[in-house]
Protein backbone atom coordinates (compact mmCIF):
# COMPACT_ATOMS: atom_id res chain seq x y z
CA UNK A 1 0.00 0.00 0.00
CA UNK A 2 2.60 2.54 1.12
CA UNK A 3 4.13 1.39 -2.32
CA UNK A 4 1.37 2.28 -4.49
CA UNK A 5 0.99 5.74 -2.68
CA UNK A 6 4.18 6.59 -3.83
CA UNK A 7 4.05 5.21 -7.20
CA UNK A 8 0.65 7.39 -7.59
CA UNK A 9 2.63 10.57 -6.14
CA UNK A 10 5.28 10.07 -8.79
CA UNK A 11 3.00 9.40 -11.49
CA UNK A 12 0.83 12.60 -9.99
CA UNK A 13 4.40 14.70 -9.82
CA UNK A 14 5.22 13.39 -13.19
CA UNK A 15 1.84 14.60 -14.74
CA UNK A 16 1.94 17.71 -12.78
CA UNK A 17 5.57 18.88 -14.07
CA UNK A 18 4.67 17.72 -17.76
CA UNK A 19 1.69 20.00 -17.56
CA UNK A 20 3.53 22.54 -16.21
CA UNK A 21 6.12 22.18 -18.73
CA UNK A 22 3.31 22.03 -21.97
CA UNK A 23 1.88 25.12 -20.32
CA UNK A 24 5.20 27.01 -21.08
CA UNK A 25 5.35 25.54 -23.96
CA UNK A 26 2.12 26.94 -24.82
CA UNK A 27 3.48 30.32 -23.39
CA UNK A 28 6.59 30.24 -25.51
CA UNK A 29 4.69 29.14 -28.23
CA UNK A 30 2.64 32.41 -28.34
CA UNK A 31 4.79 35.40 -29.32
CA UNK A 32 6.25 33.31 -31.95
CA UNK A 33 3.20 32.76 -33.57
CA UNK A 34 2.52 36.51 -32.83
CA UNK A 35 5.91 37.51 -34.64
CA UNK A 36 5.22 35.62 -37.42
CA UNK A 37 1.68 36.88 -38.19
CA UNK A 38 3.63 40.73 -37.85
CA UNK A 39 6.03 39.35 -40.19
CA UNK A 40 3.46 38.24 -42.82
CA UNK A 41 1.14 41.24 -42.35
CA UNK A 42 4.52 43.74 -43.25
CA UNK A 43 5.45 41.76 -46.26
CA UNK A 44 1.79 42.39 -47.68
CA UNK A 45 1.73 45.77 -46.64
CA UNK A 46 4.91 46.78 -48.48
CA UNK A 47 3.69 44.37 -51.76
CA UNK A 48 0.32 46.37 -51.53
CA UNK A 49 2.58 49.72 -51.49
CA UNK A 50 5.44 48.98 -54.30
CA UNK A 51 2.12 48.24 -56.48
CA UNK A 52 0.61 51.41 -55.72
CA UNK A 53 3.98 53.15 -56.45
CA UNK A 54 3.83 51.47 -59.82
CA UNK A 55 0.72 52.56 -60.82
CA UNK A 56 1.61 55.73 -59.89
CA UNK A 57 4.53 55.52 -62.01
CA UNK A 58 2.56 54.08 -64.84
CA UNK A 59 0.21 57.19 -64.77
CA UNK A 60 2.63 59.19 -64.27
CA UNK A 61 4.30 58.25 -67.70
CA UNK A 62 1.08 57.93 -69.11
CA UNK A 63 0.46 61.95 -68.61
CA UNK A 64 3.50 63.04 -69.45
CA UNK A 65 2.99 61.16 -72.93
CA UNK A 66 -0.10 63.09 -73.16
CA UNK A 67 1.33 66.41 -72.14
CA UNK A 68 3.64 65.51 -74.70
CA UNK A 69 1.23 64.84 -77.69
CA UNK A 70 -0.67 68.37 -76.62
CA UNK A 71 2.64 70.48 -76.66
CA UNK A 72 3.54 68.65 -79.97
CA UNK A 73 -0.12 69.47 -81.43
CA UNK A 74 0.36 73.21 -80.09
CA UNK A 75 3.78 73.46 -81.98
CA UNK A 76 2.05 72.29 -84.69
CA UNK A 77 -0.95 74.51 -84.85
CA UNK A 78 1.60 77.72 -83.94
CA UNK A 79 3.44 76.90 -86.87
CA UNK A 80 0.12 76.60 -89.22
CA UNK A 81 -1.14 80.11 -87.98
CA UNK A 82 2.45 81.89 -88.11
CA UNK A 83 2.41 80.34 -92.03
CA UNK A 84 -1.60 81.28 -92.34
CA UNK A 85 -0.86 84.93 -91.00
CA UNK A 86 2.26 85.08 -93.10
CA UNK A 87 0.47 84.20 -96.47
CA UNK A 88 -2.60 86.68 -95.11
CA UNK A 89 -0.31 89.10 -95.21
CA UNK A 90 1.45 88.66 -98.51
CA UNK A 91 -2.22 88.02 -99.84
CA UNK A 92 -2.69 91.96 -98.64
CA UNK A 93 0.83 92.95 -99.94
CA UNK A 94 -0.27 92.26 -103.34
CA UNK A 95 -3.35 93.57 -103.37
CA UNK A 96 -2.15 96.96 -101.87
CA UNK A 97 0.25 96.16 -104.74
CA UNK A 98 -2.30 95.93 -107.33
CA UNK A 99 -4.00 98.86 -106.30
CA UNK A 100 -0.91 101.16 -105.95
CA UNK A 101 0.24 100.00 -109.67
CA UNK A 102 -3.81 101.20 -111.02
CA UNK A 103 -3.05 104.13 -109.67
CA UNK A 104 0.11 104.80 -111.51
CA UNK A 105 -1.42 103.79 -114.34
CA UNK A 106 -3.92 106.26 -113.89
CA UNK A 107 -1.64 109.24 -113.11
CA UNK A 108 0.21 108.43 -115.80
CA UNK A 109 -2.66 108.31 -118.47
CA UNK A 110 -3.86 111.69 -116.45
CA UNK A 111 -0.72 113.09 -117.16
CA UNK A 112 -0.81 112.27 -120.76
CA UNK A 113 -4.21 112.99 -121.08
CA UNK A 114 -3.65 116.81 -119.23
CA UNK A 115 -0.07 117.22 -122.15
CA UNK A 116 -2.29 116.37 -124.95
CA UNK A 117 -5.54 118.19 -124.08
CA UNK A 118 -3.67 121.24 -123.10
CA UNK A 119 -1.63 121.32 -126.46
CA UNK A 120 -5.26 120.71 -128.12
CA UNK A 121 -6.87 123.40 -126.39
CA UNK A 122 -4.40 125.79 -127.07
CA UNK A 123 -4.48 124.48 -131.35
CA UNK A 124 -8.84 124.92 -130.17
CA UNK A 125 -8.30 128.69 -129.07
CA UNK A 126 -5.51 129.35 -131.94
CA UNK A 127 -8.00 127.86 -134.36
CA UNK A 128 -10.54 130.16 -133.14
CA UNK A 129 -8.97 133.37 -132.72
CA UNK A 130 -7.73 132.86 -136.79
CA UNK A 131 -11.50 132.64 -137.36
CA UNK A 132 -12.47 135.23 -135.29
CA UNK A 133 -9.94 137.59 -137.79
CA UNK A 134 -10.67 136.14 -140.83
CA UNK A 135 -14.57 137.31 -139.95
CA UNK A 136 -14.20 140.77 -138.47
CA UNK A 137 -10.84 141.37 -140.38
CA UNK A 138 -12.25 143.76 -143.39
CA UNK A 139 -15.30 145.95 -143.06
CA UNK A 140 -18.64 145.11 -144.51
CA UNK A 141 -20.04 147.09 -147.11
CA UNK A 142 -23.10 147.99 -145.07
CA UNK A 143 -20.46 149.73 -142.48
CA UNK A 144 -19.91 151.90 -145.12
CA UNK A 145 -20.73 155.15 -144.60
CA UNK A 146 -22.28 157.13 -147.59
CA UNK A 147 -21.73 160.58 -149.16
CA UNK A 148 -22.92 163.57 -147.59
CA UNK A 149 -25.41 165.73 -150.00
CA UNK A 150 -23.83 167.66 -152.09
CA UNK A 151 -20.66 166.46 -151.68
CA UNK A 152 -17.73 166.07 -154.67
CA UNK A 153 -17.43 162.46 -156.02
CA UNK A 154 -13.68 162.63 -155.02
CA UNK A 155 -15.22 163.58 -151.67
CA UNK A 156 -16.88 160.40 -151.67
CA UNK A 157 -14.76 157.74 -153.36
CA UNK A 158 -12.28 158.62 -150.89
CA UNK A 159 -13.55 156.46 -147.80
CA UNK A 160 -14.47 153.88 -150.06
CA UNK A 161 -10.52 153.98 -151.43
CA UNK A 162 -9.99 153.65 -147.68
CA UNK A 163 -12.03 150.14 -147.20
CA UNK A 164 -10.42 149.22 -150.51
CA UNK A 165 -7.32 149.66 -149.19
CA UNK A 166 -8.21 148.16 -145.58
CA UNK A 167 -9.81 144.96 -147.14
CA UNK A 168 -7.27 142.40 -147.23
CA UNK A 169 -7.35 140.14 -150.25
CA UNK A 170 -8.81 136.80 -150.14
CA UNK A 171 -6.14 134.13 -148.70
CA UNK A 172 -5.36 131.02 -150.93
CA UNK A 173 -6.20 127.65 -150.13
CA UNK A 174 -4.46 126.34 -146.69
CA UNK A 175 -2.68 129.78 -145.94
CA UNK A 176 -3.81 131.64 -143.01
CA UNK A 177 -5.17 135.42 -143.55
CA UNK A 178 -2.89 137.56 -141.91
CA UNK A 179 -3.78 139.81 -139.37
CA UNK A 180 -5.17 143.20 -139.00
CA UNK A 181 -4.52 145.92 -137.61
CA UNK A 182 -6.69 146.34 -134.85
CA UNK A 183 -7.95 149.75 -136.23
CA UNK A 184 -8.90 148.30 -139.55
CA UNK A 185 -11.43 145.69 -137.29
CA UNK A 186 -13.34 147.50 -134.92
CA UNK A 187 -16.32 144.65 -135.13
CA UNK A 188 -13.78 142.11 -133.83
CA UNK A 189 -13.06 143.33 -130.66
CA UNK A 190 -16.29 142.46 -128.91
CA UNK A 191 -15.40 138.61 -129.68
CA UNK A 192 -12.11 138.84 -128.72
CA UNK A 193 -13.05 140.08 -125.06
CA UNK A 194 -15.28 137.39 -124.87
CA UNK A 195 -12.84 134.80 -125.80
CA UNK A 196 -10.56 136.02 -123.38
CA UNK A 197 -13.15 135.87 -121.05
CA UNK A 198 -13.89 132.59 -121.42
CA UNK A 199 -9.60 131.24 -122.04
CA UNK A 200 -9.55 132.93 -118.69
CA UNK A 201 -12.32 131.31 -117.24
CA UNK A 202 -11.16 127.94 -118.33
CA UNK A 203 -7.19 128.60 -116.87
CA UNK A 204 -8.86 129.58 -113.82
CA UNK A 205 -10.41 126.69 -113.08
CA UNK A 206 -7.72 124.15 -114.64
CA UNK A 207 -5.51 126.08 -112.18
CA UNK A 208 -7.88 125.22 -109.05
CA UNK A 209 -7.63 121.37 -110.09
CA UNK A 210 -3.32 121.61 -110.69
CA UNK A 211 -3.11 123.23 -107.51
CA UNK A 212 -5.03 120.20 -105.73
CA UNK A 213 -8.57 122.31 -105.00
CA UNK A 214 -10.43 119.59 -106.47
CA UNK A 215 -13.71 121.53 -105.01
CA UNK A 216 -12.70 124.93 -105.34
CA UNK A 217 -12.17 123.12 -109.66
CA UNK A 218 -15.39 121.59 -110.02
CA UNK A 219 -17.19 125.02 -108.61
CA UNK A 220 -14.81 127.09 -110.90
CA UNK A 221 -15.82 124.06 -114.02
CA UNK A 222 -19.35 124.02 -113.30
CA UNK A 223 -19.86 127.73 -113.32
CA UNK A 224 -17.72 127.52 -117.02
CA UNK A 225 -20.43 125.43 -118.17
CA UNK A 226 -23.03 127.69 -117.16
CA UNK A 227 -21.44 130.53 -118.62
CA UNK A 228 -20.13 129.12 -121.69
CA UNK A 229 -22.69 126.32 -122.27
CA UNK A 230 -21.78 126.24 -126.42
CA UNK A 231 -17.84 126.36 -125.82
CA UNK A 232 -15.80 123.93 -127.22
CA UNK A 233 -14.29 123.41 -124.21
CA UNK A 234 -17.22 122.78 -122.15
CA UNK A 235 -17.21 118.37 -122.52
CA UNK A 236 -13.41 118.77 -121.06
CA UNK A 237 -14.77 121.05 -118.36
CA UNK A 238 -17.57 118.07 -117.72
CA UNK A 239 -14.36 115.88 -117.88
CA UNK A 240 -12.49 117.47 -115.29
CA UNK A 241 -15.58 117.28 -113.15
CA UNK A 242 -16.11 114.03 -112.68
CA UNK A 243 -11.75 113.73 -112.46
CA UNK A 244 -12.06 115.99 -109.57
CA UNK A 245 -14.94 114.20 -107.76
CA UNK A 246 -12.62 110.99 -108.66
CA UNK A 247 -9.81 112.48 -107.03
CA UNK A 248 -12.12 113.44 -103.91
CA UNK A 249 -12.83 109.63 -103.84
CA UNK A 250 -16.25 110.53 -104.20
CA UNK A 251 -17.09 107.42 -107.07
CA UNK A 252 -20.60 108.10 -107.54
CA UNK A 253 -20.62 111.52 -108.20
CA UNK A 254 -17.50 111.19 -110.72
CA UNK A 255 -19.29 108.07 -112.60
CA UNK A 256 -22.74 110.70 -112.73
CA UNK A 257 -20.43 113.33 -114.24
CA UNK A 258 -18.98 111.46 -116.50
CA UNK A 259 -22.12 110.21 -117.64
CA UNK A 260 -23.52 113.37 -118.20
CA UNK A 261 -20.77 114.38 -120.40
CA UNK A 262 -21.46 110.91 -122.38
CA UNK A 263 -25.38 112.01 -122.61
CA UNK A 264 -25.09 115.33 -123.35
CA UNK A 265 -21.78 115.05 -125.50
CA UNK A 266 -21.85 112.06 -127.46
CA UNK A 267 -19.42 113.22 -130.18
CA UNK A 268 -16.72 114.54 -128.03
CA UNK A 269 -13.52 113.42 -128.10
CA UNK A 270 -13.61 113.07 -124.18
CA UNK A 271 -16.07 110.49 -124.28
CA UNK A 272 -13.12 107.37 -124.17
CA UNK A 273 -11.52 109.32 -121.57
CA UNK A 274 -14.75 109.53 -119.57
CA UNK A 275 -15.50 105.60 -119.57
CA UNK A 276 -12.03 104.89 -118.32
CA UNK A 277 -12.48 107.10 -115.54
CA UNK A 278 -16.07 105.94 -114.86
CA UNK A 279 -14.40 102.20 -115.18
CA UNK A 280 -11.49 103.13 -112.71
CA UNK A 281 -14.34 104.79 -110.13
CA UNK A 282 -16.50 101.29 -110.45
CA UNK A 283 -13.19 99.31 -109.98
CA UNK A 284 -12.47 101.88 -106.75
CA UNK A 285 -16.10 100.94 -105.38
CA UNK A 286 -15.50 96.98 -105.63
CA UNK A 287 -17.47 96.47 -108.35
CA UNK A 288 -14.53 94.79 -110.79
CA UNK A 289 -17.31 93.19 -113.18
CA UNK A 290 -18.68 96.30 -114.02
CA UNK A 291 -15.16 97.96 -114.28
CA UNK A 292 -14.39 95.03 -117.09
CA UNK A 293 -17.89 95.58 -118.91
CA UNK A 294 -17.01 99.27 -118.88
CA UNK A 295 -13.59 98.83 -120.00
CA UNK A 296 -14.63 96.42 -122.96
CA UNK A 297 -17.44 98.41 -124.23
CA UNK A 298 -14.89 101.29 -124.43
CA UNK A 299 -12.63 99.03 -126.68
CA UNK A 300 -15.66 98.46 -128.92
CA UNK A 301 -16.38 101.64 -129.16
CA UNK A 302 -13.38 103.57 -129.84
CA UNK A 303 -10.79 100.73 -130.93
CA UNK A 304 -8.07 102.99 -131.65
CA UNK A 305 -8.21 105.79 -128.98
CA UNK A 306 -5.68 106.46 -126.63
CA UNK A 307 -8.31 105.54 -123.67
CA UNK A 308 -8.86 102.16 -125.17
CA UNK A 309 -4.94 101.16 -125.32
CA UNK A 310 -4.79 102.11 -121.32
CA UNK A 311 -8.27 100.41 -120.73
CA UNK A 312 -6.65 97.19 -122.59
CA UNK A 313 -3.60 97.10 -120.19
CA UNK A 314 -5.97 97.76 -117.23
CA UNK A 315 -8.72 94.78 -118.37
CA UNK A 316 -4.90 92.27 -118.92
CA UNK A 317 -3.62 93.75 -115.20
CA UNK A 318 -7.48 92.84 -113.66
CA UNK A 319 -7.70 89.47 -115.46
CA UNK A 320 -3.93 88.38 -114.21
CA UNK A 321 -4.34 86.47 -111.43
CA UNK A 322 -3.35 87.04 -108.03
CA UNK A 323 0.01 84.38 -107.98
CA UNK A 324 1.30 85.97 -111.28
CA UNK A 325 5.04 87.37 -110.23
CA UNK A 326 5.24 91.58 -110.42
CA UNK A 327 7.78 91.17 -113.66
CA UNK A 328 5.12 89.39 -115.13
CA UNK A 329 1.98 91.74 -113.86
CA UNK A 330 3.77 94.70 -115.08
CA UNK A 331 4.54 93.39 -118.39
CA UNK A 332 1.01 92.35 -118.76
CA UNK A 333 0.22 96.08 -118.06
CA UNK A 334 2.80 97.21 -120.61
Amino acid sequence: MPKAGKRYASIARRAATLGCGAVLLWCGLLPAHAALFDDEEARRQIAVERQRVNELKNELTQQQAALDARIGRLEEVSKSQALLDLFTQLEALKLELSKLRGQIEILNNSAENSAKRQRDMYIDLDTRLRRFEQQGGGVPPAATAPAPTGATPAAAAAPAAAATAVRPAAPAAGVSAPVAPAAARPAAAAPAVDLGGEANAYGAAQAQRRSGNYQGAIVAFQNFIKQYPKSNLAPRAQYWIGDSYFNLHDFKLAIASQQTLISAYPGSPSVPDAMLNIASAQIDMGDSQAGRKTLEELMAKYPISDAAAKAKRRLAALNAPAAMPAGAAAAAKK
